[in-house]
């Protein structure tokens, strides 16, 4: 699991299925930074992870804090559903 910060919005939504670095990954948050006084483009601050770690994301078995955080732009995420 870890936080992933898109520059952009490729349209995602909770729960989609999205690619980036070869990687397949679930949204398990979005939340939507930057339209009233943000940079110029939005950004989409998410935590994801594979849908084994889904049920110690509900149960917040982890210390956010300590994810690890990757940075993307909008254009390289692949949206699968």
């Amino acid at each position: 699991m870890k936080h992933l910060i898109i520059d952009g919005d490729p349209g995602i939504r909770k729960d989609a299925v999205i690619e980036y670095d070869e990687d397949e990954v679930v949204c398990f948050s979005v939340k939507r930074q930057g339209d009233w006084h943000g940079p110029e483009r939005v950004q989409l601050w998410c935590t994801v992870g594979t849908e084994d770690e889904r049920e110690t994301y509900e149960r917040r078995e982890y210390i956010p804090m300590y994810l690890e955080t990757d940075h993307a732009d909008s254009e390289s995420i692949t949206v699968h559903s």
